[in-house]
């Protein structure tokens, strides 16, 4: 394990060139728009995120399995695995890796038929189809795409030391963190470090919050270019989610791809 980010595989393998994803997203961009692709991408981070709450794991582990998920399809399309295998899978993976430890197999397979019954139904007419052998098998095939690079560095510990500089502030840490939640469906994870992601976090907190931080920005020793890229990114999740309606759109998609 890399005793930081610099010297870690997550650096060094796992940011990825923005043109390299387009090009490797041409077979599903094929199929679906660049909207409905974005759409299907929340929608099983979002499954995601509920499975681990069921699962009462720390945000930690839910962030890791999110990254995992979407590593997995920067370099595959959406017809290699079944996405609903590959959540479980992943964040069966993220357990382990973040040390929360083993989820039980009969714990995860009955958690996942839970939630898929109860609040993904409009999507999943049948119950969750998968056992403990498709989990197991699909661990191996994940591992083997991210080529055993399992430790991924998130945005919250950086933030944290951010907010020391900046002085304790409660609201603002907390508005971030959701920030840096909600940044997990977007491509940012793919692209940029996380201390980059923290500070556009911290930057759209401190707008919504009408916080002037200005000069305390103006001093950070980091690519402000950088920043609002990811800023936009996250601006524009926002935009999409105003006309995201879970039940109506994906439901259409994950069909399509099945």
């Amino acid at each position: 394990m890399a005793g930081n980010f610099w010297h870690s595989s997550h650096h060094q393998q796992w940011l990825l060139d923005k043109q390299d994803l387009i090009r490797e997203r041409q077979y599903d961009l094929s199929i679906l728009t660049e909207e409905e692709y974005q759409k299907l991408f929340i929608f099983f981070a979002n499954l995601i995120q509920v499975l681990g709450e069921q699962l009462k794991l720390r945000q930690q582990v839910i962030a890791t399995a999110t990254v995992y998920f979407k590593r997995f399809y920067a370099r595959n399309s959406l017809k290699c695995i079944d996405p609903l295998l590959l959540a479980p899978t992943s964040v069966f993976l993220a357990s382990k890796v973040e040390e929360f430890g083993v989820i039980s197999n009969t714990r995860l397979i009955t958690t996942c038929q839970t939630v898929v019954k109860s609040k993904f139904n409009y999507a999943y007419t049948q119950e969750f189809p998968y056992r403990t052998n498709h989990i197991l098998e699909c661990e191996f095939y994940l591992l083997e795409h991210l080529d055993c690079c399992l430790i991924v560095y998130q945005p919250y510990r950086p933030l944290l030391t951010l907010i020391q500089d900046v002085g304790p502030d409660d609201q603002l840490l907390t508005l971030a963190w959701r920030i840096i939640n909600d940044s997990l469906r977007t491509d940012v994870c793919l692209l940029y470090p996380p201390y980059q992601i923290a500070i556009g976090c911290l930057q759209i907190a401190c707008v919504i919050l009408q916080k002037d931080l200005k000069s305390w920005f103006a001093e950070l020793n980091a690519d402000m270019e950088k920043i609002q890229e990811i800023a936009r990114y996250i601006i524009n999740l926002y935009e999409l989610w105003k006309t995201y309606d879970e039940k109506k759109r994906n439901s259409s998609s994950i069909k399509q791809n099945a």
